[in-house]
């Protein structure tokens, strides 16, 4: 099958940002699909991931990936359709788990592509039984090692990674206490996610709403956001204090130290003291060969509905830019998909 008469849309990455990312970051192209070769598949995108990892991707520092290349394709995980094969281990029709990035169309030799089977939602590869699941369920289960009766706080609630912790979290028996941007999505993470408190980040009062919620004090924060939500938590963290963490979304697109005075003694007198265990972890890095383990614990308490999982679906790769920065930005309910094709 020729594809000769289709054209592949893609966001290049056009420069490099300097604070927050803006549309000028990014250009829209049109090219021609290359024809394949021996041993290559051409993937037709169906959903793409937007991530917060994407925004530390986009500078070009050291960092534990290679960063994005300009006038390239921006990188993303996507759902993808095998759209013609010339690879022994692929026919057209696979529906796959690729890292095809900001593209209708990409050419792969077969190398990191995962045959996904028949999903219900192919889509929640991306979500809840992909990298935010997985990051959830290996940094509360292996650093935050939860135990029945203890308090539980997690940022970014009603997020992937967040979510899911705090329902993980539920069930074995801890107090979970969300923070979230708004009252909409406290409301949700208690009534549906089933938190015992959500505070909003958004309110003057915060501090003073965090420490009411967590009257025995925190025994795990979970870590991706950083800023004003961690300057509340640590002077909570009990003896002992588990902090996974897998984010610092607040501060990706700074460029300068935060005003204010030099609070790192304090911060590390507080971890000696009390025997708080900080661990910053990369999924993929540090816990690859435990997916199936995950996939295997996951699986039946999604299709079962002990963990409820919400898609936050933006229609059209035109639109991938703003949905990115409205992220970053904490507008989206849910983790973020762009749907690129059918």
């Amino acid at each position: 099958m020729s594809q000769s008469n289709q054209r592949n849309q893609a966001w290049l990455l056009a420069s490099r940002p300097e604070g927050e990312p803006v549309k000028e970051n990014f250009r829209l192209v049109e090219q021609p699909i290359p024809e394949l070769k021996d041993g290559e598949i051409l993937l037709r995108t169906l959903y793409l991931s937007l991530d917060p990892y994407m925004r530390g991707r986009m500078d070009d520092s050291k960092s534990y990936a290679a960063p994005a290349q300009i006038d390239q394709p921006m990188v993303g995980g996507t759902v993808s359709e095998v759209a013609e094969s010339k690879h022994a281990d692929f026919k057209q029709g696979d529906v796959v788990l690729a890292q095809s990035g900001w593209q209708s169309y990409a050419v792969s030799d077969g190398s990191g592509v995962a045959k996904l089977g028949d999903l219900p939602h192919p889509s929640w590869a991306l979500g809840i039984l992909g990298m935010p699941g997985f990051t959830a369920y290996m940094g509360l289960m292996d650093i935050g090692q939860p135990k029945a009766g203890e308090t539980l706080v997690v940022a970014a609630a009603t997020g992937p990674v967040g979510a899911t912790v705090g329902q993980l979290g539920k069930l074995k028996g801890c107090h979970v206490v969300g923070v979230a941007g708004g009252e909409e999505k406290c409301r949700y993470a208690i009534e549906k996610l089933g938190f015992s408190a959500c505070i909003d980040h958004h309110r003057d009062d915060f501090a003073e709403q965090l420490a009411a919620a967590c009257p025995d004090g925190i025994d795990i924060y979970f870590e991706n956001v950083g800023g004003k939500v961690f300057d509340a938590v640590f002077p909570l963290l009990n003896t002992a204090a588990r902090v996974p963490v897998c984010g610092l979304v607040s501060g990706y697109s700074s460029r300068e130290l935060p005003p204010g005075p030099d609070r790192t003694p304090q911060i590390m007198g507080g971890i000696l003291k009390r025997r708080i265990r900080m661990q910053g972890f990369i999924i993929f890095q540090d816990y690859g060969d435990h997916y199936p383990e995950f996939l295997k614990a996951m699986t039946p308490l999604v299709e079962q509905q002990k963990i409820h999982y919400r898609e936050h679906m933006i229609e059209g790769l035109e639109n991938a830019p703003q949905a990115f920065f409205d992220m970053l930005k904490g507008k989206n309910f849910g983790k973020t998909v762009v749907k690129v094709a059918q």
